[in-house]
């Protein structure tokens, strides 16, 4: 082949690649993908659990999210859960402690996920639940 045909076929393909990009921005830029806010106190389901989300306070660095939780046994469902402040993203503290969820069972119970908080800078507190491709997403923060 000539050096000729080669360039042309060379800038033929970035302008292809080019076009591909731009029409993969426009379909980004028309997609939503955040969930919506669940209310303090209004039941929702996430994925195969039914969760409702009573209240959260906050003292000496820990904050404390009373939850009323069950659909089925997973032991380590609580691990759905994360809190996302103004800096980073939380998981939930471990170990067995009076009140606060070990697992998600059947039954629905009535329990506390705790989150050390104490590193976190800014008042932002948004608790978000993902189970499968389903998240729900509580906004905790004093402001709001």
């Amino acid at each position: 082949m000539k050096t000729r045909t080669l360039l042309l076929m060379s800038v033929g393909t970035a302008l292809a690649i080019l076009l591909a990009g731009g029409v993969f921005l426009v379909r980004l830029a028309g997609q939503r993908d955040d969930s919506p806010l669940v209310p303090i106190g209004q039941p929702t389901e996430v994925g195969d659990v039914r969760v409702t989300v009573l209240g959260a306070t906050e003292a000496d660095g820990t904050l404390v999210v009373d939850v009323e939780i069950g659909g089925l046994d997973d032991p380590d469902g609580i691990d759905s859960f994360r809190l996302v402040t103004g800096d980073r993203r939380l998981a939930p503290l471990g170990g067995t402690a009076e009140g606060r969820c070990g697992s998600i069972r059947t039954e629905v119970v009535t329990c506390r996920v705790d989150f050390d908080v104490s590193a976190a800078e800014g008042p932002s507190r948004v608790l978000v639940m993902r189970r499968g491709d389903e998240q729900a997403n509580w906004r905790l923060d004093r402001s709001g």
